[in-house]
C-alpha cells in the first residue's frame, strides 16, 4: 500500500482495479465515476470506449472503490440501463446500498430507438449509513452539451457539481476510477475538492492533465 497523498490531484494512467488495490483502506471522501456502459457504443465518428463490450472489470472495480472509500460516504455512478441488472448486482455485491436514482434532463436528442432519448441516468450509492446533507439536491439534476469533443462520452462539468458540493466538503478527496476527459476533476476544483483520477487510455488521460493545467 502506498500513502493516499501519493495518489492526491494525480491523472494516473493505467488499469483502475490494481492501481486501487495499491491505495489505503478507507482513505477517500467520495467516488464519482461514469464507467463503460457495457453497450459496445460506437458513434458516428468511430471513437470507442475501453471495456464497453465486456463486463469482467465491473464486481472487481466496484469492489475495489467500496473498499477505498471512508465508512459513511457515497458514490455516484453512471451506468448503462440497458443492464441495470448487472451494474446493481456489482454495486450491491460490493456493499453498496442505492439510496437514490438521478437524471440529467437533456434539451437535445442523443439517441432515437423505441423512444427518443432526452436523459442521462444515475444513482446515489451509499456505503454504510452517512448523514443526510443540510441542503439536499434534486434528482433531476442539469445538464448542457459538450458535443463530445474531448471523449465520446465526455459529461458536462454542471452535471456533477452540484452532487460534490452535497456529498462532500472542502479539503475532502474525490476518486474517479473512470475518468475520460477529466470531467470530474474539473469539477472537484472548481468545488475546491482534491481529486484523483484514474484513467485506461493514454490519450485521454492527456487530455485530462490538459485540461487541469488551463
Amino acid at each position: 500500500m502506498k500513502p493516499i497523498e501519493s495518489f492526491v490531484n494525480q491523472v494516473l494512467h493505467g488499469d483502475c482495479i490494481p492501481i486501487m488495490q495499491s491505495m489505503p483502506t478507507e482513505s477517500v471522501d467520495l467516488a464519482v465515476t461514469d464507467p463503460p456502459y457495457l453497450v459496445k457504443y460506437l458513434p458516428r465518428d468511430g471513437r470507442q470506449c475501453a471495456n464497453d463490450d465486456n463486463d469482467g472489470w465491473l464486481e472487481p472495480a466496484f469492489r475495489e472503490l467500496y473498499r477505498v472509500l471512508k465508512s459513511n460516504t457515497f458514490c455516484i455512478s453512471f451506468y448503462g440501463w440497458p443492464w441495470v441488472e448487472r451494474f446493481m448486482h456489482a454495486w450491491k455485491e460490493a456493499g453498496f446500498r442505492p439510496v437514490s436514482h438521478l437524471a440529467w434532463v437533456k434539451s437535445h436528442c442523443s439517441r432515437e430507438g423505441y423512444t427518443r432519448s432526452y436523459h442521462e441516468v444515475g444513482f446515489l450509492l451509499a456505503k454504510g449509513k452517512p448523514q443526510r446533507p443540510p441542503h439536499p439536491p434534486s434528482d433531476v439534476l442539469p445538464w448542457e452539451y459538450t458535443g463530445n469533443e474531448l471523449h465520446p462520452n465526455q459529461k458536462p462539468v454542471i452535471a456533477i457539481t452540484l452532487l460534490i458540493e452535497a456529498y462532500s466538503k472542502p479539503g475532502d478527496i474525490v476518486l474517479d476510477p473512470s475518468a475520460g476527459s477529466g470531467t470530474t476533476a474539473v469539477a472537484a476544483k472548481a468545488c475546491r475538492r482534491h481529486f484523483i483520477l484514474i484513467e485506461k487510455v493514454w490519450h485521454h488521460c492527456q487530455v485530462a492533465r490538459q485540461r487541469l493545467n488551463q
